[in-house]
């Protein structure tokens, strides 16, 4: 029998191969992104609760009303605007499915997506699973920055979507109010769809305010916003997340979603809109990773990398030009292996495998951990 791939060029993650790499030579592991603390014990008593309670069918398609409804309240207080919560928010099984959902229901075979690379390793084959095309524009450092007259190159008859992340994984870097309108020049009298990858939402440091594509009124007829409560909650292994748009958009979603998933996991959803009910429990995180970020930057101040401090996410990028010319991929594996530390190398991000010379280390980790790993990276 003989299978035709729909992916034929992908292999296993960059993920896989870090963490495969990091248990083998039993190295500190900075590759990949999840804390290696524990979310609250109260939102796991909360969870406890709600299964003692019988809450353990069916969830409805769109999510529990509870908790579409704490999210919609969430979304007015952070970002003063209003979304329906019966048709406009609809929880996931994840940010990932989220934007899988978002891009099978609203991309054909033959149109142009145009993603920013670096970029999340699962939005290129989603896009190509559909037939579709992954258009990729290239950040480069010191500033990773848009340039929206070389991005507005890229649009053609055939873009039905842009997909964004801010913050961005793997740089660090925000968009700001000023990147949206520039945006939203470009766009106007299109009907291209912008989907926002907004995990990190609220991961942004140093006075800096996170903007949300829902907030941009030039913008919000067109948009999806995705979200990660695995991010926000220190619980990614619950892979839970929503995903917030226009009620036209959102309703194509939904014809995807009740098929793919239907409902998500119906404890975790009371669990967590009981838990947001107290607002510093996400407030508070901006400044929790800030003070992880101080400290590992402090602590490798004096090593051969070159850094430009992250805005946001709990990623940083290592620049290891003044240490070595190999290749970023060569660089990281063999720093797993001979110096016991792993990390992400940034080329796997680019289409085109761009060299920049950059890792990338993630600091949700606990301030044990980040002090022994600087002892390694300080030693390199």
């Amino acid at each position: 029998m003989q299978i035709l791939s729909k992916l034929p060029q992908v292999e296993a993650s960059i993920f896989s191969v870090m963490s495969g790499l990091a248990r083998q030579h039993q190295a500190i592991n900075l590759s990949q992104g999840f804390p290696n603390f524990d979310c609250d014990p109260v939102l796991k008593d909360l969870v406890n609760k709600y299964m003692q309670a019988g809450q353990n069918q069916y969830a409805p398609m769109a999510g529990v009303p509870a908790l579409t409804a704490a999210l919609s309240e969430k979304i007015n207080r952070l970002y003063q605007v209003e979304y329906d919560a019966a048709t406009e928010i609809t929880t996931t099984a994840g940010a990932t499915q989220a934007l899988s959902t978002a891009i099978t229901a609203l991309v054909r075979a033959g149109d142009e997506v145009i993603i920013v690379e670096p970029a999340y390793d699962s939005y290129q084959p989603f896009i190509e699973l559909c037939g579709a095309k992954a258009v990729a524009y290239e950040l480069a450092p010191p500033d990773w920055k848009i340039d929206w007259d070389q991005f507005k190159r890229l649009i053609t008859a055939k873009t039905k979507m842009i997909l964004l992340n801010t913050p961005h994984n793997p740089s660090g870097v925000c968009l700001e109010a000023d990147d949206f309108k520039q945006l939203a020049k470009l766009v106007e009298g299109t009907d291209i769809i912008i989907l926002s990858d907004e995990v990190y939402e609220h991961m942004v440091f140093d006075g800096k305010r996170h903007q949300s594509i829902l907030e941009h009124e030039g913008l919000r007829s067109r948009s999806l916003a995705t979200y990660s409560f695995g991010k926000t909650l220190h619980a990614t292994g619950w892979k839970l997340g929503y995903i917030v748009g226009d009620a036209k958009l959102m309703q194509e979603f939904r014809k995807v979603h009740q098929f793919n998933v239907f409902s998500v996991n119906t404890p975790m959803q009371y669990a967590v809109a009981e838990y947001l009910e107290v607002a510093e429990r996400y407030e508070s995180l901006s400044p929790f990773f800030e003070q992880k970020r101080n400290l590992f930057l402090d602590l490798i101040k004096d090593s051969r990398f070159k850094i430009i401090p992250s805005q946001g996410t709990y990623f940083q990028l290592l620049d290891y030009s003044q240490i070595s010319s190999e290749d970023d991929v060569t660089f990281a594996k063999r720093m797993t292996i001979e110096k016991g530390i792993a990390l992400i190398p940034v080329s796997v991000f680019y289409q085109t495998k761009q060299q920049h010379q950059v890792v990338r280390a993630c600091f949700a980790k606990t301030d044990e951990t980040l002090r022994e790993a600087a002892v390694l990276l300080n030693k390199i």
